[in-house]
């Protein structure tokens, strides 16, 4: 079997480019040559400012970022050198990929010193001649880098199909034969240049990029192609309608011709499929080099478009006057469900059977779901209504299927889902198993919570043929590897599928996969479920795919398990003397207005303006911020009317008294004892917190939580609360009435609203208890949108979470406030909170105090931290897993 080479790609979590991944988008917003605000802010050294553009550029969906300092007025290496560090300490920004993009070979190697995971550099090439090309190439490859290599040489850049290809193809030879740099790491940018400038000689500019990227990618084995896609639209600065179009039917064409990755701004993007279609005509004619008079009739044609906005589509009924089969499709690609048991009754007649219905009619359409979906033409919210018609409409044909008695669906395979023991988090399990249902595949929901043996037990008497393992929290992690180990030890040998929000390629590969035979699959998303499903069961595909992603998860495994184990890495003690020192003589902790613990129940009413919606859209898989996202040029027609389904919901959730919000607080004098460890005053509780051991840059301390705290021998009284609030109750019972109706999208819905209006709850009580329950900040004036962005002072951090990723001091908590007793939240043996729609923390009112990533810590802390709580290693080990570094 031939050697499968990917492009491997990695931050705190890997990117690895295979075939069927979908176009890499590269966020180019930190990059100081396309962004003016980016520029001002490193220029005026507002570093944190700067960081949330990055921020904004991954919750955004962007899966590699753009790093670019070259600025004559910046030090551009000083720049580099500590955004990339600053970037390194924020882990949901550290976990995508970073591209250093810099003309300058200092900046370049600077980034290349500091850089987390495996990145890109862009750019090198021959333009310095051949010995400098070969001197940087050996250089990155040394620091483990992939690269991007310019279509330049010492002549000048290439801007022929000709020029273009031969610089490529020397380029390759140099850097695969002389260099020895994998394959798969090179990406070449055969140059994007405007087309439609009036001039002849570039007429060919966009053309003569797609044949390049076609002949690179078949001649150039495992290289990658990618570039700047804005270039293309230069002539038409100004006219953002064109640009749209022309950046979209740019991006269409490369990416059919093999295109793997390029920057762009997804906001300058319109939808292929939505382009005018006379416009399209006009585009499609400049970039193919269709006509003579192609610039002439676009430049005529884009007076037209400028200024537009685009206008809503007009609804019509004229689908209705087509064939019952493209009704059918209609309906089910736009989700309404108003006409299909007419449409179904007419197709039954017109069937020999009724179970031709689904598997002939219904079946065509929910496959253009698929292909469009796929395609990234249609989106989450969009593909669930489409499974709510489907439901409908097999729910309607199933007493005459029944009445048969011979009529049987050939489904695509048969899928177990299950919420592992301990866990009760479900909305993405039931997003994937709508999305798997959508595709022809029979599922199998035991919900959540679900013990191993009635997993093993429900697989062997239903003969599923994949099991699908869902977790949310990090015990989750244990229990999955727990139910791989029973799998092996029976000898099953039934497909695996991992997902949830807490695991990963990572974990799948060291920790689950070696435990079980058979084949372990981690999912990132919905998106990708059909896939991994399909290849797992179709028998053209099975073999090869299983083996692939077995040597892929061994060379994962190998080179996470090779690497050295605690490098960067201080010992427990060297941590602690590099701690936190906040000026304790110079503060004087703010005594609270309320001492002891208070219940606190609210109008959902008192909520609704708390609510940060952008999580809500990113639970669908639709990614970007609030209140932007229902503008934005991808996604943002679908996300106005999930927007406006959630407000109808909203108000009936409120009016209807679907949910109550109940929450119980405390706040206690305390201090910090031990370093680690902080002592409440009146009880005999004590809360342990963990603290950062990997290696600092200099001046930077290895935090715990524990130093927000005064210590004990300051002198100072101090003082800590914790609370737990929920809008749970209400939220499974109107998903199952909404299940009942056959109505996934409406269930997933009111779980989602549920768990924001929760998050609401402690947004809202955190305010109270700044400005009133315990007064620290009695005079704090913050919009919403500051509360959002945490604008505050002090933090409410949970268990559970990368600051205190310790689950076992949820107990502690549940003890200090009697929260079962007092407003009904339970833990499971996991520690999760039912109901889900649930959260806890602490309340720290340090000015200074801050929200922080643990990271991994090494195995003295863990034994230390097993003495502090009293447990077994063993036990200390299963809780800090995910944390301790191999």
């Amino acid at each position: 079997m031939a050697e499968v080479k990917y492009l491997k790609l990695s931050g705190l979590e890997p990117l690895i480019v295979t075939p069927e991944s979908n176009f890499i988008n590269v966020g180019e917003r930190t990059n100081v040559t396309g962004s003016r605000k980016f520029l001002r802010l490193i220029k005026e050294e507002k570093y944190e400012e700067a960081i949330e553009i990055a921020r904004s550029q991954v919750e955004g969906g962007a899966q590699i970022i753009d790093v670019n300092m070259d600025e004559g007025m910046l030090d551009g290496v000083y720049a580099m050198t500590k955004f990339l560090n600053l970037i390194a300490a924020e882990p949901d920004i550290a976990r995508v990929p970073v591209m250093i993009d810099s003309s300058k070979w200092e900046i370049i190697e600077a980034g290349l010193k500091v850089i987390q995971g495996k990145g890109v550099v862009n750019s090198i090439s021959l333009k310095e001649g051949k010995e400098a090309f070969v001197h940087h190439a050996k250089l990155i490859k040394r620091y483990g880098a992939a690269v991007i290599v310019m279509a330049f040489d010492e002549v000048g850049q290439a801007d022929t199909y000709e020029r273009r290809i031969e610089i490529c193809k020397r380029s390759y030879d140099i850097l695969v034969n002389e260099v020895h740099f994998p394959a798969e790491d090179i990406i070449f940018d055969p140059n994007i240049f405007p087309v439609a400038t009036g001039m002849e000689e570039h007429k060919l500019n966009a053309l003569d990029f797609f044949r390049a990227t076609k002949w690179i990618r078949e001649n150039l084995p495992y290289a990658g192609v990618s570039g700047g896609v804005s270039n293309v639209s230069f002539s038409f600065r100004g006219n953002d309608k064109v640009r749209e179009a022309m950046h979209s039917a740019f991006l269409f064409h490369a990416i059919k011709n093999g295109m793997t990755m390029g920057i762009v701004n997804p906001e300058m993007l319109e939808i292929y499929d939505e382009i005018a279609p006379v416009l399209l005509e006009h585009v499609e004619d400049v970039l193919l080099n269709r006509r003579e008079d192609a610039t002439e009739r676009l430049l005529d044609l884009a007076e037209s478009f400028k200024g537009e906005n685009k206008s809503s589509e007009k609804v019509i009924q004229e689908w209705r006057n087509s064939s019952v089969q493209e009704r059918l499709t209609h309906s089910l690609v736009k989700g309404i469900d108003e006409f299909i048991e007419i449409d179904v009754e007419e197709a039954r007649k017109l069937c020999a059977k009724p179970i031709e219905v689904i598997e002939v009619y219904l079946m065509n359409g929910m496959n253009v779901v698929g292909d469009l979906f796929g395609s990234g033409k249609m989106f989450l919210p969009q593909v669930v209504k489409s499974a709510r018609v489907m439901k409908k409409a097999v729910a309607y044909l199933l007493p005459y299927i029944e009445a048969q008695k011979d009529g049987k669906s050939s489904s695509a395979g048969k899928v177990l889902m299950a919420t592992v023991k301990g866990d009760v988090h479900d909305i993405g399990k039931n997003i994937v198993s709508v999305v798997l249902g959508c595709n022809n595949f029979e599922i199998i929901d035991l919900g959540v919570m679900v013990p191993p043996e009635k997993i093993i037990e429900t697989a062997i008497k239903e003969q599923v043929d994949i099991i699908g393992l869902s977790g949310l929290i990090t015990p989750s992690l244990d229990e999955m590897v727990c139910l791989a180990k029973e799998l092996d030890k029976l000898n099953i040998k039934i497909p695996v599928m991992i997902g949830g929000a807490t695991t990963s390629r990572a974990h799948t590969a060291v920790k689950i996969a070696p435990e079980y035979a058979a084949t372990v699959v981690h999912v990132n998303d919905a998106s990708r479920a059909v896939t991994v499903a399909s290849n797992l069961l179709q028998e053209e595909t099975k073999e090869a795919y299983t083996q692939s992603v077995r040597a892929e998860y061994d060379k994962l495994r190998e080179g996470y398990l090779s690497r050295s184990r605690y490098k960067n890495f201080l010992s427990i003690e060297e941590a602690r003397k590099n701690k936190l020192q906040l000026d304790w003589e110079n503060y004087q902790p703010v005594p609270p207005n309320f001492i002891g613990t208070k219940t606190i129940e609210i109008e959902l009413t008192e909520l609704i303006d708390f609510i940060d919606w952008t999580p809500f859209f990113s639970s669908w898989e639709l990614y970007g911020k609030y209140p932007a996202i229902l503008s934005d040029e991808v996604v943002g027609e679908q996300a106005t009317t999930l927007f406006a389904d959630a407000q109808k919901m909203l108000q009936q959730i409120v009016s209807e008294k679907w949910l109550t919000a109940k929450a119980v607080l405390g706040i206690f004098p305390a201090n910090t004892i031990n370093d680690d460890d902080i002592k409440l005053s009146t009880f005999d509780f004590r809360l342990l917190t963990l603290r950062q051991q990997s290696q600092k840059t200099a001046g930077a301390p290895n935090i715990a939580l524990a130093d927000f705290i005064a210590p004990k021998e300051s002198g100072k009284q101090d003082y800590i609360g914790c609370f737990c609030v929920t809008t749970g109750f209400g939220v499974d019972e109107k998903a199952t009435e909404f299940e009942k109706q056959l109505d996934d999208y409406n269930s997933i819905l009111v779980k989602a609203l549920g768990d924001r209006l929760a998050e609401a709850f402690a947004e809202y009580l955190h305010l109270k208890v700044r400005k009133e329950i315990w007064g620290y900040a009695a005079n704090e004036k913050l919009s919403n949108q500051d509360l959002i962005e945490e604008a505050y002072k002090g933090i409410r951090p949970a268990p559970g979470y990368p600051a205190c990723p310790d689950h076992l001091e949820k107990p502690t908590i549940w003890k200090l406030l009697n929260v079962e007793q007092e407003i009904g939240v339970k833990l499971t043996e996991s520690m999760a909170m039912w109901p889900a729609a649930s959260v806890s923390g602490y309340y720290f009112a340090h000015p200074e105090s801050k929200y922080f990533g643990l990271g991994k810590i090494k195995e003295d802390q863990v034994t230390d931290y097993a003495k502090r709580r009293n447990i077994s290693i063993e036990e200390a080990n299963k809780w800090l897993s995910p944390n301790i570094a191999d």
